[in-house]
């Protein structure tokens, strides 16, 4: 993996462990204020750490599939969980990852899916690929 493909990998890496920080955080701190916006968090974690790893192995087949459907999951995430922020904010009495479409995050939990299925729909693995 070189060039875009080696940047899309390093940013969802920072992804995986801001979300992994931030959600490990709240959830020993303060999960009773606000459960389904932690969980997301957590969630959005395992998303960004699966599909940093599903990115790297993209090569074989297998993986390719996996960061598919990882990042059409992340995409559903943000869309979804930044639609309810803004029309259901009961619902989150804190922010997760996803919140108001990543807007903590500078928007890149709305902007990152999209480069990331640009780049797998331009980069299919080799046939034959293992």
């Amino acid at each position: 993996m070189t060039g875009i493909g080696r940047v899309l990998v390093i940013v969802y890496a920072v992804m995986a462990l801001a979300a992994s920080g931030r959600s490990f955080v709240q959830i020993v701190r303060r999960f009773d204020e606000a459960p389904l916006a932690y969980t997301l968090s957590a969630l959005a974690a395992a998303v960004y750490i699966l599909a940093t790893l599903a990115l790297v192995l993209a090569g074989r087949r297998g993986w390719y599939t996996v960061a598919w459907v990882a990042i059409l999951f992340e995409l559903a995430g943000v869309l979804v969980v930044g639609l309810l922020s803004l029309t259901a904010p009961a619902l989150f009495a804190h922010d997760s990852v996803w919140s108001y479409f990543g807007m903590g995050y500078l928007f890149v939990p709305l902007v990152l899916p999209f480069f990331g299925l640009w780049w797998l729909r331009t980069h299919r693995p080799a046939e034959g690929a293992a």
